[in-house]
């Protein structure tokens, strides 16, 4: 059995990757978790019904599952900062992500989407990862997402620094091959190694490159920017056969077209998205890690998802949430809504 600790959990954590959730308090509108594939799916409750602030901190107050099994798609979060380069405490954005969610409902009407009509959902809790060892943390985070997607189950993950993709990725190409990629992100984490270190939040992306992790032909890089340490920094990625789509390309236009372009090239086969909140301009989400000035908008941030409906996502991912430097939460809440339009974003979601 998968075992994940759940958000706010104060129980000493066994030996081993996981550790087992407490149990959560039962309230109108959580229904009985089962396995039947006619069985009620669960849904968030309504705050016609129960009061906001009531209930377990899970996304969404979503049940709080210790498995996969039964589950078309399940929040998970991964709280890891131990690759920060700069600015720490995205070890705390699950938790911070989680408790902005009680904002969102169930339908999405701008997209038709009826995610929680179409799924089984519910919150895995977080991956007890090793705050004192990197390498550690990746290969717990490795083992959990490989039975996550072994059951079937689509993760759409909580950061966590941007670390944390690339063992995911780990997870997804021992099931699906070399996937696509959609990094939405201020930089392209195609570093090679910092401090004499191959491992931080600066390298995902080469480290995935380097093991096949990636189908490169299918990789886009949307609104990168900022200052460099040479003329040409995209050179690795573009020699890799990435799209790397700049910041300021991206100004003052909708990206309804761009994402027409990305729908084609991705195809039919499985795609991953990974989006960093250092994307949005730091006016919208200061509380992140590396801000960088000049960023996207929210309204393109969902250009972006929403233009990925319709394709073959076999997971996400949201990192880089700071809550020491999100004062007034905007970052969080943001994300918890990112996290929401790329659940409506998965396949056999009804559309209306």
């Amino acid at each position: 059995m998968l075992r994940l600790l759940a958000a706010n959990c104060a129980r000493e954590p066994r030996p081993g990757v996981f550790a087992r959730p407490a149990a959560g308090l039962c309230y109108p509108g959580h229904r009985q978790i089962r396995q039947a594939s006619d069985a009620p799916r669960n849904q968030p409750p309504s705050s016609e019904f129960v009061a906001r602030p009531v209930g377990v901190c899970s996304m969404m107050r979503l049940p709080v599952q210790t498995y996969p099994e039964g589950l078309d798609a399940a929040f998970i979060g991964v709280p890891l900062d131990t690759g920060t380069s700069n600015r720490p405490g995205a070890r705390f954005g699950p938790r911070r992500i989680r408790e902005e969610s009680v904002m969102l409902r169930t339908v999405n009407p701008s997209t038709g989407a009826l995610p929680f009509q179409s799924l089984m959902v519910a919150d895995l809790g977080d991956v007890n990862v090793n705050l004192y060892n990197l390498q550690d943390s990746c290969r717990r985070i490795q083992e959990a997402y490989e039975k996550i997607v072994a059951a079937g189950c689509i993760p759409l993950t909580l950061g966590g620094d941007h670390t944390i993709t690339y063992p995911i990725l780990q997870a997804m190409a021992k099931k699906h091959g070399p996937v696509g990629l959609l990094h939405v992100d201020a930089h392209t984490d195609t570093a090679d190694k910092a401090l004499g270190e191959k491992l931080y939040h600066g390298t995902p992306f080469r480290r995935c490159v380097e093991e096949g992790l990636l189908d490169c032909k299918r990789v886009v890089q949307i609104g990168i920017r900022g200052s460099s340490m040479t003329l040409d920094p995209y050179r690795y990625n573009r020699s890799q056969g990435f799209r790397v789509v700049l910041a300021e390309d991206c100004w003052m236009k909708s990206l309804v077209p761009l994402m027409g372009e990305v729908r084609q090239q991705m195809g039919g086969k499985p795609i991953y998205i990974s989006f960093d909140i250092d994307a949005l301009d730091p006016a919208y989400a200061p509380g992140t890690g590396t801000p960088e000035i000049a960023g996207l908008t929210p309204s393109q941030a969902l250009e972006i998802i929403r233009g990925c409906q319709g394709l073959n996502v076999v997971g996400c991912d949201l990192v880089e949430v700071s809550p020491p430097y999100d004062l007034s939460g905007n970052t969080a809440l943001l994300a918890a809504n990112l996290l929401f339009e790329m659940l409506c974003a998965l396949p056999k979601v009804t559309t209306v």
